[in-house]
């Protein structure tokens, strides 16, 4: 069994001051594989400091230097892709297809946030002002367990694209992913203290940094209570916060979609990464008359989904990160039976011949009332909602009586139609005819599913300050060339 006793700081691993060992074990047997020491408050501080050096120099690169950083931590974590996927398979359980994935994600947002970066204008004229963007100052990046490698480089490029030294904190839950790609981002050889790992609780590490004023700037992926938490915290020192949180997405089909096609669509959305993921299609809204037509396609179509060894090319189902996760799935699987809503796949308990391991069957729920928990609450596993909708009015409705509005998904023949509809769902992406994004396309959500946004030229923008630089352009001789002087002008308030 390996050992981690390690953060990352100042560009070298060093030990960590913590006391705490947590063991991590493979979701797919059980067995312990990992022994983490988790960071404390100190080794925080530590990785702050060492940010607050770097700051300094990196908020005075050049554009140039740094696109050759982006493409050098590009190249490192592409050396790497299939540690990276092997890791992801062993420490989370995500299926092959899904684990290779995320580590060619994780090289590859380095190249979006490059192309972003080479396009982007750091000055501009508006009126009177020229107007300078500039890094915000030293980041804390937060990035959850369930998509660890893409979120930590996601995060880290952008903020090394604007110029922002960064802490990065990664979910002690996935202590082996967060080594793995630590290791491939030191091989690329940048700067000492321009980005720092340390892998801690959220209760000290977590806590340091929304609350320490060296910190500038906080980017958080996770659930909407520790983001609001967060957010609390952060407010004391005012910094910039970008939180993107949980979400309960609708997948609307609309009357004239090809459901043979659409429904197996919907299927992958709200089963993707094992459910376990905020984007996760698992209302889908199915219009009244065609509720026994899409029942039988799921039945049918849920046949050929495979749970088993995520190290298995056939497998399209692995199992939950966690015995916790997999016990909140089974409590939700017996509250949607409790309040009525009737099983047409799945179930409690384990699929047939899998006794070890998290593994849940996956299941599907028909006559589910919008009011139910099941409909309003974010699961985070493999248990979808369908809901009956009376018309397009009544679809869109149903799809926004919801705390969270993260990415939605419209299915339908006439693309003008979905997008119409689309337009009028309060989420912050909507995919229409399709269950993958844009990944230079701005993401983040509305309501309880977050604040700001990630990827591509917003991303890079989440990580600077506007500021204002207005010259005299004429000299007044007299106060009568100074009409507003003594009028309430905005200056006279300063």
């Amino acid at each position: 069994m390996r050992s981690i006793d390690t953060a990352y700081i100042d560009g070298a691993f060093v030990p960590v001051s913590g006391d705490e060992i947590l063991e991590i074990v493979n979701p797919a047997n059980g067995e312990p594989i990992v022994r983490q020491r988790l960071a404390g408050r100190q080794d925080a501080r530590r990785a702050i400091a060492a940010a607050s050096r770097a700051q300094a120099a990196l908020s005075q690169s050049t554009k140039a230097e740094r696109l050759d950083m982006l493409r050098s931590l590009q190249a490192a974590v592409l050396r790497r892709a299939d540690e990276i996927r092997d890791v992801t398979i062993e420490e989370y359980g995500a299926p092959i297809s899904r684990a290779r994935w995320i580590s060619q994600y994780a090289s590859d947002c380095f190249g979006y946030a490059a192309d972003a970066l080479q396009r982007y204008q750091f000055s501009r004229r508006i009126g009177d002002a020229t107007v300078r963007m500039e890094p915000v100052g030293v980041a804390a990046l937060i990035a959850p367990w369930n998509a660890a490698a893409g979120t930590i480089c996601s995060k880290l490029a952008s903020a090394l694209a604007a110029g922002c030294a960064s802490v990065i904190k990664p979910s002690e839950l996935s202590g082996l992913q967060s080594q793995m790609v630590t290791e491939a981002l030191h091989s690329a050889g940048l700067p000492a203290g321009i980005f720092n790992v340390v892998v801690g609780r959220g209760s000290d590490v977590g806590d340091e940094l929304a609350t320490n004023p060296d910190v500038a700037r906080i980017s958080f992926t996770g659930s909407t209570a520790t983001g609001k938490a967060i957010a609390r915290a952060a407010s004391e020192t005012m910094k910039r916060v970008s939180l993107s949180l949980s979400g309960k997405s609708a997948a609307i089909l609309l009357d004239d979609a090809d459901f043979e096609t659409a429904v197996p669509m919907a299927l992958s959305s709200g089963f993707q990464n094992n459910g376990q993921a905020c984007i996760a299609g698992t209302r889908i809204l199915v219009p009244h008359g065609r509720l026994e037509e899409v029942e039988a396609i799921v039945r049918a179509a849920m046949g050929a989904w495979k749970v088993g060894d995520p190290a298995d090319p056939g497998t399209t189902l692995g199992p939950l990160a966690s015995a916790a996760q997999f016990d909140r799935v089974q409590r939700y699987i017996a509250r949607g039976i409790e309040q009525g809503a009737t099983l047409i796949a799945g179930g409690p308990g384990r699929p047939e011949g899998l006794a070890q391991g998290y593994f849940v069957r996956p299941t599907v729920f028909a006559d589910v009332g919008n009011d139910m928990d099941i409909a309003r609450e974010e699961i985070f596993g493999p248990v979808l909602s369908i809901i009956a909708y009376s018309d397009d009015d009544d679809a869109v409705a149903k799809a926004n009586d919801s705390a969270y509005g993260l990415q939605a998904y419209v299915y339908s023949r006439d693309v003008e139609r979905a997008s119409r509809v689309g337009e009028r769902l309060m989420a912050g992406s909507i995919l229409i005819n399709r269950v993958t994004p844009d990944l230079r396309a701005p993401f983040g959500g509305v309501k309880q599913s977050g604040i700001g946004r990630e990827f591509g030229l917003f991303g890079l923008e989440s990580f600077l300050e506007p500021k204002a630089i207005v010259r005299e352009h004429a000299k007044p001789q007299d106060a009568a060339a100074q009409p507003w002087r003594g009028q309430g002008c905005i200056t006279d308030f300063y």
